[in-house]
């Protein structure tokens, strides 16, 4: 079967990239640790629903999604433990939810059968881009200042990053045992691992990319959504989601959230302003992204 993994952002920058630079700034650096918290925390929730969907059958599935919710569970407990250590907000993050716009994305009009393949293949996208930037993140500390808050985050996230591993080869696992069953099934999983691949690709980059042009770059995600399903299924998928993509009311959310923090950060000074900020919002124009586009996150 063919293996697919999380992308760079608009093709340009890596979880490295990123991490570097969110590691340089406290309140950012702790921002991303509270929305790693809120996805294990609501991966709990989403996991459950599967569960009680899945009402018993397969029994080993339905055990083995149980021991997941347990990991999940406990990954959120550490990071929550960590923030209320470190004196800082355990709320719902700021800004676009990764989480909320991948199950925007999501057809949910399937059967019993073709829900589980998709199941397993979202869990198994989703989780790789976790160990992506758990990856990252750890590689950036170890690479930033050794203070103490660092080293305690590190270790934090060096307890969750096996986890995270296993539940990855947990996922290719049984989706290779159902692309065993027939060949029905295997089209079906490598269907499922395209599409979600291209669902988790939009998700990742709504969340991070608040640039000008943003609205038509989701827009191109959600027809690259589109195009891996049957061409009768395109037309219903695409007009659905359409008028939300265009008018994207959490993007213009998250962009006046970070104008007030970048007005804040340069003290109210116009000129700062202008230099540091504008720039950075004007960078869609071109198809750039700046070096450092945490440093207005909200």
């Amino acid at each position: 079967m063919a293996v697919t993994y999380p992308r760079k952002l608009r093709n340009q920058l890596g979880a490295r990239d990123i991490l570097s630079q969110v590691v340089r700034d406290r309140e950012i650096h702790l921002i991303t640790l509270n929305r790693y918290r809120y996805n294990e925390q609501r991966s709990c929730k989403d996991l459950t629903d599967l569960i009680e969907t899945l009402n018993g059958q397969p029994r080993e599935l339905v055990r083995d999604l149980s021991h997941h919710v347990a990991d999940e569970a406990r990954h959120a407990m550490w990071l929550t433990d960590l923030l209320y250590e470190l004196n800082f907000d355990i709320g719902t993050p700021p800004g676009s939810s990764y989480i909320d716009e991948f199950e925007r994305l999501i057809d949910r009009n399937l059967s019993l059968e073709d829900g589980i393949i998709e199941a397993l293949a979202a869990i198994n996208v989703t989780e790789k881009r976790g160990c992506e930037y758990f990856s990252a993140h750890i590689k950036a500390l170890k690479d930033a200042p050794q203070t103490e808050e660092n080293i305690k985050i590190r270790e934090t996230i060096e307890k969750i990053m096996p986890e995270e591993a296993g539940h990855v080869r947990w996922g290719t696992r049984w989706l290779a045992e159902v692309a065993r069953q027939s060949p029905e099934k295997r089209l079906k999983v490598e269907q499922a691992k395209q599409k979600y691949a291209a669902i988790e690709q939009a998700a990742f980059e709504a969340g991070m990319d608040i640039t000008i042009g943003a609205e038509l770059r989701r827009v191109e995600k959600l027809v690259s959504v589109a195009n891996t399903m049957p061409l009768w299924e395109r037309p219903a998928y695409l007009m659905e989601r359409l008028p939300q993509t265009l008018l994207a009311p959490d993007l213009q959310q998250t962009r006046i959230m970070a104008v007030q923090k970048a007005w804040e950060r340069v003290n109210a000074d116009p000129k700062a302003f202008m230099e540091r900020f504008v720039p950075m919002f004007l960078s869609g124009l071109n198809g750039k992204m700046p070096t450092a586009p945490q440093q207005v996150e909200p």
